[in-house]
């Protein structure tokens, strides 16, 4: 539990401490519609939103006991206890301390769910809810947290009469007005408007794993955390979550949580008290223009697989590295963070098609989700490698990676290709990102065994892919030499 935000100069920062998730089937009334912006004399408002929705926005408070360092630990030491004359009585009390921490979160149903972000009741073992409302401060009780979403589901008890709906993210425009509502610093609930700046934001922050964020520039700050992101008519479209500041104060930058993803989650917690992501068993990166050329594809949709686990399900399905995802269920894939959040908001065990390019041809394979468990694939192969001159073309030194090396890098055994020993910072390799101790697995999708297999695909000229193992990890490099 952070009692407050981690800033990184220029970086992303959590913006508050506290979590919660409720689901829609638990709500039994829907709220009247809400003319957007009421207009008097030339002015524009939002005051009948925010009276309709304000109440169902709540301030979360936290509390986590830890046990205080001694001031003197060297007084448990019996040496010196003797040495200096301190008798036993001399010795600490184990001393507490209470870490509070301070977010927002939203009613979503009328039997007392509230969803907040995991990292503000992140290790919490006291938690109360403030209404605004009459002022009400009930006790909390976590139902459910999922750190790699941040978010988190409370329950309270009571029946609640302002609820929020929760709206479908995926019909949300850049541009569309949106208001923040939270308990910024501390100093009660406050209300901030502004758009939506753009969609499918990844910032890397908190677990990093399923990122799709609303970027908006609403005033959003420390304390915010958790709270609502709200559409004109009302509809709760998205939980804040992040700022990017240099100096832990908004900045217009701010990241909410999608409301359909926190609607899935919100749905899974409430359900077994965690959340079940299926896992395709790849790794993925995303399909530049160089790459496109360089594999002779037509055009960049897509994704690149640029490995695969041989004990996942693509790899049972049939799926290869080099192969390009363009569509899952018929859903066009145009990036690698928007693949990721489909396979993972699908149950695991759902069969679903994927459709591939290979060698410039689609085709369709059904693939049969396993649920996620650890995440990355491992490259492996057979043979070794050798010296190679034509490498001076690209900047680089080869040499065989002998099994020694690999136990050196932390390959796995039988892992084959060329070890890059040496790298010329003012060549095309380390322009292109390429580091000593990177292993050249395949060359123009050919498998590199040894010098003279490298030498034959620079001798072709022009742009060459590199199917490059670094520390395990493959991924896909175009070099021009």
């Amino acid at each position: 539990m952070r009692t407050s935000l981690a800033v990184i100069t220029a970086a992303l920062t959590c913006i508050s401490c506290n979590r919660t998730n409720p689901t829609e089937q638990q709500r039994s009334s829907s709220p009247a519609k809400i003319a957007p912006v009421v207009s008097s004399g030339g002015q524009q408002s939002f005051a009948a939103i925010v009276e309709r929705v304000a109440p169902a926005v709540v301030t979360i408070r936290s509390e986590r006991r830890v046990r205080a360092p001694q001031q003197f630990p060297f007084f448990n030491d019996p040496m010196l206890r003797d040495f200096f004359g301190f008798g036993r009585g001399m010795q600490q009390a184990p001393r507490e301390e209470v870490q509070r921490g301070l977010g927002s979160g939203v009613v979503v149903s009328e039997d007392g769910y509230i969803l907040t972000n995991h990292h503000v009741i992140d290790g919490a073992q006291d938690i109360k809810v403030e209404f605004t409302e009459g002022g009400r401060s009930v006790k909390a009780r976590l139902v459910g947290s999922d750190a790699p979403s941040d978010l988190a589901v409370l329950k309270v008890d009571g029946d609640h009469r302002t609820v929020l709906q929760l709206g479908d993210s995926d019909k949300v425009r850049v541009g569309d007005i949106v208001l923040a509502i939270g308990n910024p610093l501390g100093i009660g609930q406050t209300v901030t408007s502004g758009i939506i700046s753009a969609k499918g934001r990844r910032t890397g922050l908190s677990d990093g794993s399923f990122e799709d964020f609303l970027q908006t520039d609403a005033a959003i700050n420390r304390g915010n955390s958790g709270g609502a992101l709200v559409n004109t008519t009302g509809e709760l479209i998205g939980i804040n979550s992040q700022i990017l500041s240099p100096s832990g104060v908004n900045i217009g930058i701010g990241f909410a949580i999608p409301s359909n993803m926190a609607r899935e989650v919100r749905d899974q917690l409430i359900k077994r008290g965690k959340v079940q992501r299926g896992q395709l068993g790849v790794v993925i990166q995303p399909l530049t223009q160089e790459l496109a050329t360089g594999l002779g594809l037509k055009d960049v949709q897509g994704v690149l697989v640029a490995d695969v686990d041989p004990n996942g399900a693509a790899a049972g399905a049939g799926i290869r590295r080099g192969d390009v995802i363009r569509k899952i269920d018929n859903e066009a894939v145009s990036n690698p963070n928007s693949l990721r959040n489909k396979i993972a908001m699908t149950t695991p065990g759902t069969e679903v098609t994927v459709t591939i390019n290979r060698d410039g041809k689609d085709q369709d394979i059904k693939v049969k989700l396993a649920e996620a468990q650890t995440t990355g694939a491992r490259s492996q192969g057979g043979g070794e490698g050798g010296r190679s001159e034509g490498a001076g073309k690209l900047g680089i030194a080869v040499q065989p990676l002998t099994p020694e090396i690999a136990r050196q890098l932390g390959l796995r055994s039988g892992t084959s290709g060329l070890v890059i020993s040496d790298v010329d910072p003012s060549g095309p390799a380390a322009e292109a990102g390429i580091q000593p101790g990177d292993v050249i697995v395949e060359a123009n999708r050919q498998p590199v065994r040894s010098g003279a297999d490298l030498q034959k695909a620079l001798a072709k000229g022009g742009q060459i892919v590199l199917l490059i193992n670094r520390q395990g990890r493959t991924s896909f490099i175009t070099i021009t030499p």
